[in-house]
């Protein structure tokens, strides 16, 4: 069990890098929500793994007990998956309009549309 973890962990960050780093726009918005997730469960197999006690305190206690669960990670990653879900529809959508503006998917095409940079230069104002 312990193996299976990091293997599931370097699976997603490669995976994740892999999509990031291709030239379709949807693929790339997708790399960057399974590399969102390989981050994830780095974060979650940072509070360890295995079977612990719940992160509950007993009534006047001053601390957890000692074979409890850390419960920072849990919320960290709950958190993150709340905020990744929503980075992602937002991506989508952004990259839908683009694409759609545009007419076209490639990175490449759509690095081609921008204008030359320097002084005095406005980005060109796509119609619908």
């Amino acid at each position: 069990m312990s193996l299976i973890v990091p293997l599931a962990i370097a699976l997603c960050v490669a995976a994740g890098v892999y999509l990031t780093l291709s030239r379709d726009l949807f693929r790339m918005v997708l790399g960057l929500a399974v590399l969102g997730s390989g981050v994830n469960l780095l974060l979650f197999a940072s509070g360890r793994l295995g079977p612990l006690a719940p992160p509950i305190m007993e009534a006047g206690a001053d601390a957890l007990a000692a074979g409890a669960a850390n419960p920072l990670p849990q919320a960290l990653v709950l958190t993150a998956i709340v905020i990744g879900f929503a980075l992602l529809c937002f991506g989508l959508v952004l990259a839908a309009r683009l694409a759609n503006m545009a007419r076209s998917e490639d990175a490449d095409a759509l690095r081609a549309t921008e204008p030359p940079g320097g002084e005095g230069h406005k980005p060109a104002v796509l119609e619908p």
